[in-house]
């Protein structure tokens, strides 16, 4: 016997609640994975990590770590299960350096890691922070102990930048957030050397009203390639009677053309719940910069920044998350702009 019109509509509803609710990360019971009380120097916080996996199989986190003095450096800890047993630098492993770099007078913050198979290198995308704001800097490195930097590549206001793992039309590719008339929207660049960028679009527009997303948007770790395209991870910024939510969402963009958008998540699919995202220097952020992939090609180890305070780590997969794509963002890549 076929349901009556409301027991369907009912059904409906009740299933697509399902969607949205079902968990896409599954936060690590023993979060926080690593906090000031760690640390082999005395700091203020620790978070937003960048993540890489090494030739060794470690799991390197290049952490943003803010001193007493306010200012922020980076710092490397490796582990070989990417959960505990920590080795962390016993000094910081990436410096602000002023006298040669002035736009890092007021430190450096949130390090997004890709490994370039081409250039046998790390890239590290970060915010150097001065009197004219947030810019993006770029070092490259093999080995986290020594870098070459190559200065501002974007300038302020502009942050939450990460490079692609490879060229796209002989050109490389930087997804970054400046801040313009337009708004606090994601765009994407290009350049043929590392050093010069242009072809400037917007990728991602924050959108308007309501929505969990319309304030500010920005890239969270990096793109990760899939056979459907780039699937990106990127928190949105709500405004409320209390303070800012930060929350993250999904979008898909073309393999080719990641200008394109394909696929954008309707409502945001992780966000502050825990103690520790819930209450720090900073309440009610999730922040993620960096993440590793299993060895099955499909597991993902999310490293986020919680609260401003400390790093954590949970769990997802890369068929879950496309799956859910498909299934909550019938509104559109455009919707609500």
């Amino acid at each position: 016997m076929s349901p009556s019109p409301p027991d369907q509509a009912k059904s409906l509803q009740q299933e697509s609640a399902a969607r949205v609710d079902t968990p896409l990360f599954t936060r690590y019971s023993g979060n926080p994975i690593l906090s000031r009380k760690e640390w082999p120097y005395p700091i203020n916080t620790v978070f937003n990590a960048g993540a890489t996996r090494l030739a060794d199989g470690d799991t390197l986190l290049l952490c943003r770590v803010e001193e007493r003095t306010g200012l922020s450096h980076l710092c490397a800890a490796r582990s070989a299960n990417g959960i505990d047993g920590w080795r962390i630098d016993p000094r910081p492993t990436l410096m602000a350096n002023p006298s040669e770099y002035p736009e890092e007078i007021w430190g450096i913050e949130d390090p997004r890691i890709t490994y370039v198979p081409e250039l046998e290198q790390y890239a590290i995308a970060y915010t150097s922070f001065a009197r004219g704001g947030p810019g993006v800097s770029l070092a490259m490195t093999k080995d986290f102990k020594s870098f070459e930097r190559y200065g501002v590549i974007m300038t302020p206001e502009d942050k939450d930048a990460a490079l692609l793992p490879r060229r796209l039309g002989g050109r490389w590719a930087l997804i970054h957030r400046p801040v313009t008339t337009l708004g606090a929207h994601m765009w994407i660049s290009y350049s043929p050397d590392l050093r010069h960028w242009g072809s400037h679009k917007v990728m991602l527009a924050a959108r308007r009203g309501g929505w969990w997303d319309a304030n500010k948007i920005g890239l969270c770790s990096p793109p990760i390639e899939t056979a459907k395209g780039w699937l990106v991870l990127y928190h949105g910024v709500r405004n409320t009677a209390s303070g800012s939510i930060y929350r993250l969402g999904l979008a898909l963009f073309d393999i080719d053309e990641p200008d394109i958008c394909l696929q954008r998540g309707d409502s945001w699919m992780f966000g502050p719940e825990a103690p520790y995202e819930r209450e720090g220097d900073v309440n009610n952020v999730v922040f993620p910069c960096g993440q590793t992939i299993g060895a099955d090609g499909d597991t993902i180890h999310l490293y986020y920044g919680a609260a401003d305070e400390c790093v954590a780590m949970a769990t997802g997969s890369i068929r879950a998350l496309l799956s859910w794509l498909d299934a909550n963002s019938g509104a559109g890549c455009e919707s609500g702009l």
